[in-house]
C-alpha cells in the first residue's frame, strides 16, 4: 500500500513539473511576439460640449504614414469642425462641420503634430465624438515575415488569421457607432414624440373645456330686468 502511495506520488510530481515547464516556455513565447504586436496609436470616443474645442497632440517620426479617421456619434446635426496641424504650425487638414471623415498623410518633419476638434458654432448642443489615429504601418506578425523564402504553413496561416480579425475588429468598431448613432436618434425622436405628445393632449383638453363652457353659454337662463319709468 505505502509503495502505490510512493507511486503516485511520484506521478503526480512528474506531471506537476511538466505543466510548470509548459507554462514558462508559454510565457517566454508570449514575451518573445509581446514587442512585434507593438502598434502606436490612439482610439478616444470624448464629449464635446457646445462652444468648446478639444486638442490631441502626438509625436510622429519623419517619414511616418499616418491616418487621421472621425466620426460624430451623437449630438445636434451630427457635425463638427476638425483641423490637423505639423510641428510649425501649418494647417495639413481642416474641414467645417463635418459628419465623419478619413485622412492620410506621411510626415514631413519631426515633431509634436497637433489636430482638434471644434464645436464652437454650436450654442447649446454638445457632441460625442470618435476618432482613431494611427502612426505608422502595422509591423510584421513574425520577424522574418519579409524573408525572401516562403512562409510555413502555419505561418501563412497565422498570417491569414491576423488579417481576419483585423477586419473584424474594424467592422465591430464600425456597427458599434451606428448602433450608438441610430440608438441616439432613436431616444431624440422618443423625446420629440412625448413632448408632442404631451402637447397635443394639454391642446385637447383645453378646446374640450372651451367647448363645455360655450355650450353651456348658448343654453343658460339670461336674466332680464326691467325698469319702471315713473311719470
Amino acid at each position: 500500500m505505502g509503495s502505490v502511495q510512493r507511486c503516485s506520488t511520484t506521478i503526480c510530481n512528474k506531471i506537476l513539473r511538466r505543466i510548470i515547464r509548459v507554462s514558462i516556455s508559454e510565457v517566454r513565447v508570449l514575451c518573445a511576439l509581446l514587442p512585434w504586436g507593438w502598434v502606436l496609436g490612439s482610439e478616444l470616443t470624448f464629449e464635446l460640449p457646445d462652444n468648446a474645442k478639444q486638442c490631441f497632440y502626438e509625436d510622429i517620426i519623419i517619414g511616418t504614414k499616418c491616418t487621421l479617421e472621425f466620426q460624430v456619434v451623437t449630438g445636434g446635426h451630427y457635425d463638427v469642425d476638425c483641423r490637423l496641424e505639423d510641428p510649425e504650425g501649418n494647417t495639413l487638414y481642416k474641414e467645417m462641420k463635418k459628419q465623419y471623415d478619413s485622412f492620410t498623410f506621411t510626415a514631413s518633419k519631426n515633431g509634436t503634430y497637433k489636430f482638434c476638434f471644434s464645436n464652437e458654432f454650436s450654442t447649446f448642443t454638445h457632441k460625442t465624438v470618435y476618432f482613431d489615429f494611427q502612426v505608422g504601418d502595422d509591423p510584421p506578425l513574425f520577424p522574418n515575415e519579409n524573408r525572401v523564402t516562403a512562409l510555413t504553413q502555419m505561418e501563412s496561416a497565422c498570417v491569414s488569421i491576423h488579417e481576419a480579425l483585423k477586419s473584424v475588429i474594424d467592422y465591430q468598431t464600425h456597427f458599434r457607432l451606428r448602433e450608438a448613432q441610430g440608438r441616439s436618434r432613436a431616444e431624440d425622436l422618443n423625446t420629440r414624440v412625448a413632448f408632442w405628445s404631451i402637447g397635443e393632449a394639454i391642446i385637447l383638453l383645453v378646446v374640450s373645456i372651451s367647448q363645455v363652457v360655450l355650450l353651456r353659454s348658448f343654453f343658460s337662463d339670461r336674466k332680464t330686468t326691467t325698469t319702471r319709468v315713473g311719470s
